[in-house]
């Protein structure tokens, strides 16, 4: 993928094999599984690649073939793999996916322990090389989980960012299965004194920190309060029903709140809805005018969110172009 700016974005996570039921079957009923890839850090660093940007993706992965369809996959973006750890005796994290529709709720079933990322060293990786250049760094909430050994590399990792001058986004993304709010709290708090820029829904900002308010605004003023964030940022998701949601984001900063038009969206997949809103305002607030841009931010996260969502799979095959189609009032005429 070719890269159209000089920013360069670094994420590091854990990615996985995903295993989707076919044609919205019950995962006891299938007889195949859709093969596809996909985690946090991984989907964020390919969707900033799909829109231009230099990317590198930090990473552990077994050295069998599984380890290799992630690594291919992460290639076939144009993210930089030079950093990735191989691991000759672990296996490959998977998550089982079947996909619902109204009454039924999608559902995910992990199934990552004892996989070479949650085995990593943290002193295997070196910071300081790995951020070289580095125009922003991102991981999120998900990456602590994996282990202590993940959680150690992810205080290591924000605290080499924060000595280097480099601007850390961190997307809270709590996930129940893999550990309890009492222990997201103790892990997370202290990381949050390194992240400028947190990547929230209400809902996971409560379970994590305890924090509520009046409304997503007052929930963000509390959260920047609270830890002194430059920018915080809250993705909105209305569910219609499992295939028709509404989608749209707030971001406050220095005193302002930030907002943008709510898209109502034909879900084809949800998976991955956050991590594009996560590529897009990063992107936006990368390549505007000046560094910062929080409202260009909101408004290329909301727009790239909006379309990852009609497509399946984690990863984002979307454009800037068809971004920037739907900022000025694309319509659903067929294209030709």
């Amino acid at each position: 993928m070719e890269s159209h700016s000089t920013a360069t974005v670094v994420t590091f996570g854990e990615a996985m094999l995903r295993l989707a039921a076919p044609d919205h079957q019950r995962l006891e009923q299938a007889v195949s599984f859709d093969v596809t890839v996909g985690g946090a850090e991984l989907n964020v660093a390919a969707g900033l690649s799909r829109l231009g940007l230099s990317t590198r993706w930090i990473s552990r992965l077994p050295d069998s073939p599984l380890g290799r369809i992630i690594r291919n996959r992460a290639r076939e973006f144009g993210v930089d793999v030079s950093f990735l750890s191989w691991d000759p005796s672990a296996r490959a994290g998977l998550y089982f996916l079947e996909p619902g529709a109204s009454p039924r709720a999608s559902a995910v079933i992990y199934d990552r322990a004892g996989s070479a990322f949650s085995k990593l060293v943290p002193d295997e990786i070196d910071w300081n090389a790995a951020l070289v250049d580095a125009s922003a760094f991102h991981t999120s909430g998900i990456t602590p989980a994996l282990s202590d050994a993940a959680a150690t590399a992810v205080r290591d990792a924000l605290a080499a960012a924060r000595a280097a001058g480099i601007p850390v986004s961190y997307d809270l993304n709590y996930r129940a299965k893999l550990w309890s709010e009492e222990r997201s709290r103790a892990v997370q708090e202290p990381l949050m004194r390194n992240v400028d820029i947190l990547i929230t829904t209400e809902e996971d900002t409560r379970r994590v920190f305890g924090i509520t308010g009046s409304d997503y605004r007052d929930v963000a003023r509390k959260l920047v309060d609270r830890f002194g964030f430059k920018v915080v940022t809250i993705t909105l998701r209305g569910d219609t029903s499992v295939l028709r949601n509404t989608w749209t984001a707030i971001a406050y900063a220095d005193g302002i709140d930030y907002d943008d038009r709510s898209y109502d969206i034909e879900v084809v997949d949800r998976v991955g809805g956050g991590d594009a809103y996560a590529s897009g305002f990063l992107y936006g607030w990368l390549t505007g005018e000046t560094t910062g841009d929080v409202a260009r931010g909101v408004r290329y996260g909301n727009a790239f969110s909006a379309l990852q969502q009609t497509l399946p799979g984690d990863l984002a095959w979307v454009t800037l172009a068809e971004v920037e189609a739907q900022l000025s009032g694309a319509g659903l005429r067929i294209a030709r």
